[in-house]
């Protein structure tokens, strides 16, 4: 069988990566065509097309789409081609819905069967995109629970899988570690996108200083984006080097080896607070925008939180601080609330651990690949 797989960003690169090892192990001579990153560019390798690395570009909000307009109309000019020249069995987008919904009335148009793969967060803004992914896709296949109960409620196919996550992290470390006057394990997640390191990770920065009066004794990691060569962090850990700060490891990892034993992170908004949720470690998340996508976004957000483990535990869990709010001190002061209160520190390992119980068993990638075979043979038996 042939697959077309669209991912936009990094994190659905990865996804889109592991659903085709899962449909390969159930067909090996499965076939990927592909828009994503590097690993989908390795899927492809194996007789399909890969037609643009588009997640290490890091475009998003409302006006980065625009400036690169062209390049989105050429990509959708070969991905009609594809259509017309190799037709896929199944075009399985994923997230990345500003453009996957041109993709997918691409593929409804050529009559081939659509997936989508980890919703647009549609529960967060716009829920009037349920209405229109009704009409463009076969089946929706959701990783949390309660996007289940949204689509069905809507009238669109939808499978809930659980949480590809949960096929590949370690399980959380037990107990709260070393006590901070020990050696403090601090990580930087500043984001995937340059865009994202160039307005996070000089606040990040900025609080270290201020913890360190505190914590003198520290190992400070920098985890560090597949997509984003050392040069770009570089840029900004210079400055630092040259104050005679600590140093500061750069770190690219794909088993969460030294992710899983840090003591706390401080990590930008997005799928790596997810990461930090399961494996249990405490974090302040922060997420900065341009202001006028802050201005629309605000205007168009429906749920309290911006962090998923906050969302899926109804609470704020961990600390959040968006625009305005994220500045170095404040970043500091929320960081050293938690690591001066030992009873909150294991506290918070225990119920991060737990939220592993709301996102299904592993296998998800397994199910996934289910579903889309299961809906492309249901296309092919309908009369």
């Amino acid at each position: 069988m042939h697959f077309l797989i669209v991912a936009g960003d990094p994190s659905g690169d990865l996804y889109g990566s592991m659903l085709a090892r899962a449909l390969k192990a159930m067909d090996p001579r499965a076939r990927f065509s592909a828009v994503g990153g590097k690993f989908l560019r390795e899927e492809a390798a194996g007789g399909g097309r890969f037609l643009h690395d588009l997640a290490s570009l890091g475009i998003t909000g409302f006006f980065e789409p625009l400036r690169n307009l062209a390049l989105f109309l050429d990509i959708d000019r070969r991905i009609r081609d594809l259509l017309q020249e190799d037709r896929p069995d199944a075009v399985i987008c994923i997230d990345f819905y500003g453009f996957n919904r041109h993709v997918l009335k691409a593929a409804r148009a050529a009559g081939v069967t659509t997936c989508y793969f980890i919703s647009p967060q549609v529960w967060a803004t716009r829920p009037g995109r349920v209405r229109a992914l009704k009409k463009l896709v076969d089946r929706m296949i959701v990783i949390f629970p309660f996007e289940e109960a949204l689509y069905r409620e809507a009238g669109v196919p939808v499978t809930w899988v659980g949480h590809p996550l949960l096929d590949i992290l370690p399980a959380a470390r037990n107990g709260g570690g070393e006590e901070p006057s020990a050696g403090l394990r601090i990580g930087l997640l500043p984001g995937s996108r340059l865009s994202e390191i160039r307005r996070h990770l000089p606040v990040f920065l900025g609080s270290l200083r201020r913890i360190l009066r505190d914590y003198p004794r520290c190992e400070i990691r920098l985890f560090a984006s597949a997509q984003i060569p050392n040069p770009s962090y570089d840029e900004f850990l210079l400055p630092w080097r040259a104050s005679g700060g600590p140093a500061i490891e750069i770190v690219r990892e794909s088993d969460y080896r030294e992710r899983s034993r840090l003591d706390i992170a401080l990590t930008s908004s997005g799928t790596a607070t997810l990461e930090n949720a399961l494996l249990g470690i405490p974090m302040v998340v922060i997420y900065k925008l341009f202001w006028p996508t802050y201005a629309i976004a605000r205007a168009m957000i429906r749920v309290p939180y911006i962090t998923m483990a906050n969302l899926l535990c109804g609470k704020r869990l961990v600390p959040e601080l968006v625009q305005a709010q994220a500045d170095a001190r404040s970043v500091a002061r929320e960081a050293l609330l938690i690591l001066e209160d030992p009873r909150r520190l294991a506290g918070l390992r225990k119920e991060l651990s737990a939220l592993r119980g709301m996102l299904g068993g592993p296998g998800a990638l397994r199910r996934a690949a289910e579903a889309v075979l299961e809906t492309v043979g249901s296309k092919r038996s309908a009369p």
